[in-house]
């Protein structure tokens, strides 16, 4: 799927505020709203739209602590199974392999100290092939966010040719 400008403000749009109906959309881009309806079908069918949501405050549901996680895994072998069982803890709300000392960051929110600790001492440790731990509790967040902001779709292009060229590359 190509996209044009009209995705591209789409997706802006629908990231700034989940909740923008068809027609304000519509009236936002200078199309009908069949024509954004169809064009945010398209979106959805190629996976660029994954999923809506809302954002909640976890502190108001009982969740007063977010830490980040670095997992050091001793051996490739055991990324599946630790993909696996990190699925399945619904406090883990990202988990991202990654370059540098650790193999994996997880960013969690959990209800207090103790259930911070039961979850990397009775779980994390657990999984086999998790050789370290490290823990970095959050006292106050600047700014969260979930905006991706798209880039120009002449950018996007280029970025997209030179992937292509780089796995052709591998």
């Amino acid at each position: 799927m190509t996209l044009d400008a009209i995705d591209y403000k789409l997706l802006d749009l629908l990231q700034r505020n989940a909740r923008i109906t068809q027609l304000e959309m519509a009236a936002a881009v200078g199309l009908s709203q069949p024509a954004v309806a169809e064009r945010m079908r398209k979106l959805e069918q190629e996976r660029l739209i994954t999923g809506y949501t809302a954002r909640v405050d976890g502190r108001k549901l009982g969740k007063d602590i977010t830490a980040f996680i670095g997992v050091r895994i001793e051996h490739p072998k055991y990324n599946g199974r630790f993909a696996k069982e990190i699925l399945a803890l619904p406090d883990v709300l990202e988990c991202h392999r990654i370059t540098g000392p650790d193999s994996y960051l997880l960013k969690v929110v959990t209800e207090d100290t103790q259930s911070l600790d039961r979850l990397i001492s009775d779980l994390l440790r657990h999984i086999p092939g998790v050789t370290r731990t490290l823990t970095t509790v959050v006292t106050s967040s600047i700014k969260e966010g979930s905006h991706i902001t798209p880039a120009a779709p002449k950018e996007a292009l280029k970025q997209r040719r030179r992937n292509a060229a780089n796995r052709e590359r591998k």
